[in-house]
């Protein structure tokens, strides 16, 4: 006997897939047809828009992560940081869609972004926001059980805070990646002149790819490195 399909979830849409996933208002949220000035401002968006969606999972997760710490749960805060910082990843792999678009369209569709920037995305925001909060909660944590920043290194496999400061520094090594990788689609697509050249907006971008959100847990890597060769001197 067939199994009646349909959808029994309130909402718009013919099944009950469309209807939790409101595809309908999430596929009219592109530019139609009609109003483009050029057809990749379809591929622009989409990239855009999915990085909104990821980061706002990475700004959730990084919050939760954060309540978790400050409930004194580190194990918790490293799983919740481990999928945040995958969102992130997912977020560079597909800035490779730029690779299909050249300065010349990109000039092209520049009309249509009006003043726009990426420094606007309100996700990321919330991912500086969540980041920011995450390391209070941690050096606080970290103050509570006596435990200086330079003794994270190594890390001890066994220990969940130690645990949560290789997460930590996973999620910091994939943000800088990230922004990278950013940096480099600016200059291929975007046109703009290499950082350091006066006026160009890539400046910015590449003095972001060597900020950290926790430069204490890479300073207790420098500070143990530096440990180490002073070991192996006569």
């Amino acid at each position: 006997m067939k199994r009646d399909q349909s959808p029994v979830l309130p909402g718009r849409g013919a099944t009950d897939y469309a209807r939790y996933m409101r595809t309908e208002a999430l596929l009219d949220l592109q530019r139609s047809p009609a109003e483009m000035v050029h057809r990749d401002e379809l591929l622009f968006q989409v990239v855009h828009q999915s990085t909104e969606l990821w980061l706002k999972l990475a700004a959730a997760e990084l919050t939760e992560a954060t309540v978790r710490v400050s409930a004194g749960n580190p194990a918790a805060a490293e799983a919740l940081l481990a999928r945040a910082t995958l969102a992130v990843r997912l977020v560079t792999d597909h800035l490779e869609m730029f690779r299909h678009l050249s300065p010349v369209d990109f000039q092209k569709m520049q009309p249509a972004l009006g003043n726009g920037s990426g420094a606007e995305s309100p996700g990321w925001r919330q991912v500086q926001a969540a980041s920011r909060q995450l390391g209070r909660a941690f050096a606080d944590c970290l103050a509570d059980r006596g435990i200086p920043a330079a003794q994270l290194c190594p890390a001890d496999p066994a220990n969940p805070v130690h645990r949560l400061a290789e997460a930590m520094v996973d999620w910091d090594e994939q943000v800088s990646l990230w922004r990278a990788r950013h940096y480099q689609v600016a200059l291929r697509v975007g046109g703009h002149a290499p950082a350091g050249t006066p006026g160009s907006p890539t400046t910015m971008l590449a003095k972001l790819v060597g900020h950290r959100f926790f430069p204490e847990l890479w300073q207790a890597r420098l500070q143990h490195a530096g440990d180490d060769i002073d070991a192996t001197r006569p």
